[in-house]
């Protein structure tokens, strides 16, 4: 596949540095390849979605000097997609309902059941009798759908963490209010843009053999992954909030400019010495994902 590239944030709120160093990276994966770069909006999160964050987001993006090829993608407006994936699962026989609360899911995951993980759907509704999902139908709660995956093993080689193999639990692919599971709507609108390449934080590293899975049977072809490495704190920790001036605004208050702060975030990653100024096209030109994987 082509090395094209997206950056897919979710319009929940301001992007950190952490992210737009994330959007930085992939950015830098697909120009240095002369690969399309894509921003798509997964806004499935209806209750927290505000459309300001996305104009907010897209602002910032276009601040630190990236670009993105054609129109932002969202993907509320690509549920025809999603619903066609989830018809061709159910016409394999590979979907379940499953009416388990959070609570009763914490509980069954964290008893031994064999190969799955600890913290993994264990398939409680997967083995419930005829009459007992009669019972649970007749209740009126809503069920989610769940993938009948058992325990497959998905061996593959992330550019940036290497060789990597992870078990696929029976995870949702579709709530029980009715949305779309990030889960499936990645897998179906990376295939249908054309992704050749995801780079993302190392953060989603184990939901990949998810992905790859579901690509699998749905017949979609499966991008390259590049896992990059999450952005901390001065306490070692995960970039947040609590750290203070994590936003480009605030830098901004603190006299930074946008170019300050993007040339802050490729040395950061090993890509530019320190206090270094690059315009984002000598950025490209030094660009080595070899780079990144030594730092």
């Amino acid at each position: 596949m082509p090395a094209d590239g997206r950056f897919a944030p979710s319009p929940t709120g301001t992007l950190h540095l952490g992210n737009l160093r994330t959007a930085l990276l992939a950015w830098l994966f697909a120009r240095s390849q002369d690969a399309r770069f894509l921003v798509r909006m997964e806004d499935l999160d209806f209750g927290r979605v505000r459309r300001h964050f996305e104009d907010e987001q897209l602002r910032d993006l276009a601040a630190i000097g990236l670009d993105w090829d054609g129109e932002v993608v969202r993907q509320s407006e690509r549920r025809v997609l999603h619903d066609a994936a989830l018809e061709r699962l159910r016409a394999t026989g590979l979907l379940y309902e499953c009416w388990c609360t959070r609570r009763e899911i914490r509980e069954a995951a964290s008893a031994p059941h064999g190969d799955v993980p600890e913290g993994s759907y264990p398939g409680t509704c997967l083995r419930l009798d005829s009459a007992a999902v009669a019972e649970r139908r007749a209740s009126g709660r809503p069920p989610a759908l769940r993938v009948r995956a058992e325990g497959a093993r998905v061996r593959f080689r992330d550019r940036l963490a290497g060789e990597r193999e992870g078990v696929v639990d029976d995870f949702v692919v579709l709530r029980n209010d009715g949305a779309v599971a990030y889960n499936l709507a990645v897998v179906v609108d990376d295939a249908d843009q054309g992704i050749g390449e995801v780079v993302r934080g190392a953060d989603l590293l184990d939901s990949t053999p998810r992905q790859l899975w579901l690509a699998e049977r749905l017949g979609l072809p499966a991008p390259r992954h590049a896992h990059v490495a999450l952005m901390l704190g001065p306490d070692g920790e995960r970039l947040a909030k609590r750290h203070g001036a994590i936003t480009l605004a605030d830098r901004a208050e603190l006299g930074e400019s946008a170019d300050d702060v993007r040339c802050a975030l490729a040395a950061s990653a090993g890509l530019c010495a320190p206090g270094e100024q690059l315009t984002p096209a000598e950025l490209v030109e030094r660009f080595s994902p070899l780079a990144l994987a030594a730092a």
